[in-house]
């Protein structure tokens, strides 16, 4: 049975967001005995309701709210109010996600040592080694059934992957593969198999890819432990006299004012929305925001360098059939600087539908070029750049003088690319042109990142107060009951998409939980 608490109940940990982070912290306290509270400000949409239109589905699952943007950066430009393309509703961009499940290396824990200083980067350690990380990583992959990994098969590859796979082996390339993806392979979990639909980025209708709405959610709330507040748009963390946070101020679905008392309150809203709450939450006692007396929160927002390369052929590929991000090629992501740059990137198959493709190959294209481009779809195979952006102080987010429905500032998103991410980048799209080059592309597309899926940084975790806002378990330097929990604690991007080690960090942040409450520490 749903677990209903009062509101007035301040035993309870309430988590802001029900994605990779807040979804997984959820069930793993409530697994514990721990009574949870998730207050989700977008609407529960179950997988069976999804819908496998890319427009259509946007309308039903996107975060739109009002953002302002700033900087160099081309999505300020061609996307000036959506910097980032992830899910309002139960479930997060777990929702929305491909289901790449990569572990971070081990140079990538240690950046600021591995990479040394680098001009107008923000450098620094982690707190944490792989070595800490490695045996929640096997609990991540366990419970997610991350593919190639235990006893879990690889999926089968699509037409994108066999042209991937075909020209890394004429360049040399040795790791290729279909990933390591937390998309069922046989039936797991209760749950399906990937029958190669293509929406993975719509939502998995048939349940194959691991979800927080569907995996973690639903397990937790059968304990009796976890409420699941769909609609609660959270405006304000609260706090008392000495400083200790006591609740959350949210905006209910008719737009009424509810309050949630607390024990202890975890952030888990994005990268984006996690830093803009707590400086939303500033009072006298923290005029600055909440966690914020380093001045880093919000600051060293990192999106990943990312961008994309299609190819057309002379013969029908339809990358569209079969899952979309099965297909890698790892070889690039190593820490290299003989290729002009620090860290490392990966190369993984990517396919749009015709409408989101008209819309981000070239934003703003007109005429033959453009048109020809899409008269050549079916016949056209893709990839998606991931790799690690330096994180800089002066890309960040703060709060705008603009007002969203709720009265509440928006979040402003200023980016500027470091020089390491553009000379990533270029080589990434010449070495991508290669790869279809090797085998019989007839026209290569350099194409300009995307508003982003990977929002990194803003809230990073650091040995020192000074450096961050939380330490090595994701609870905030400054308050010891308030904790973050999403992808905002990254203390660096690394090269590799970051949900498997989002879900790690929350399975070991709820045994750190669990423990300190136990034993009254919070």
């Amino acid at each position: 049975m749903t677990a209903k608490f009062d509101q007035n109940d301040d035993s309870v940990v309430v988590i802001v967001g029900s994605g990779a982070g807040g979804g997984t912290l959820g069930n793993e306290l409530a697994q514990k005995g721990v009574k949870v509270v998730i207050l989700e400000a977008g609407a529960r949409t179950e997988y069976a309701d999804f819908i496998n239109d890319e427009w259509s589905s946007f309308v039903q699952l996107a975060w739109k709210d009002m953002r302002t943007t700033s900087g160099s950066w081309r999505v300020h430009k061609n996307f000036p109010n959506l910097p980032a393309w992830i899910v309002k509703g139960v479930g997060g961009s777990t929702v929305h996600w491909a289901g790449a499940s990569l572990r971070l290396q081990e140079h990538e824990f240690k950046g600021a040592t591995t990479y040394g200083r680098v001009a107008g980067a923000n450098l620094l350690d982690w707190p944490i080694t792989l070595a800490d990380l490695e045996p929640y990583y096997a609990r991540a992959e366990d419970k997610m059934g991350v593919t190639r990994t235990g006893d879990r098969p690889g999926l089968p590859g699509n037409n994108n992957f066999k042209i991937l796979k075909a020209g890394a082996d004429k360049l040399g390339y040795k790791e290729c593969h279909t990933g390591r993806m937390a998309i069922n392979s046989v039936e797991r979990d209760d749950r399906n198999s990937c029958q190669q639909t293509g929406f993975c980025f719509q939502g998995c209708k048939w349940g194959a890819k691991w979800s927080t709405l569907y995996t973690e959610i639903p397990k937790g709330e059968k304990t009796g432990n976890l409420e699941v507040r769909p609609d609660s748009h959270v405006a304000q963390i609260e706090h008392d006299a000495s400083g200790k946070v006591t609740g959350v101020v949210y905006f209910d679905n008719a737009g009424k004012i509810q309050r949630q008392k607390a024990r202890i309150v975890a952030v888990a809203g994005n990268s984006i929305e996690s830093p803009r709450l707590l400086l939303n939450s500033h009072s006298a006692k923290f005029p600055d925001g909440l966690a914020n007396s380093s001045g880093q929160v919000g600051r060293n927002y990192m999106r990943h360098m990312t961008g994309s390369v299609y190819a057309v052929f002379d013969k029908p590929v339809h990358m569209y059939r079969g899952t979309t991000m099965a297909g890698i090629i790892r070889d690039e992501s190593r820490h290299d600087t003989s290729r002009g740059f620090v860290g490392g990137y990966e190369m993984e198959t990517l396919s749009l539908g015709l409408p989101f493709m008209a819309a981000f190959l070239d934003p703003g294209a007109w005429g033959r070029e453009f048109t020809t481009a899409l008269d050549g779809f079916s016949n056209m195979a893709g990839m998606w750049l991931v790799g690690e952006d330096m994180p800089q102080e002066t890309n960040r987010i703060t709060i705008s003088d603009a007002k969203d429905a709720w009265g509440l500032n928006v979040a402003d998103v200023h980016f500027d690319d470091h020089p390491n991410d553009i000379a990533m980048r270029n080589h990434g799209y010449k070495q991508g042109a290669a790869v279809y080059e090797a085998v019989g592309a007839t026209r290569v597309f350099p194409t300009p990142p995307y508003p982003s899926t990977h929002n990194l940084g803003t809230n990073r975790m650091s040995e020192k107060p000074r450096d961050g806002v939380v330490n090595k378990y994701g609870q905030t330097h400054d308050i010891n009951n308030l904790f973050v929990s999403d992808g905002s604690q990254f203390t660096s991007g690394a090269a590799c998409n970051p949900t498997l080690t989002i879900v790690s960090l929350a399975i070991r942040q709820a045994d750190s939980i669990a423990r300190m409450m136990e034993q009254r520490e919070i």
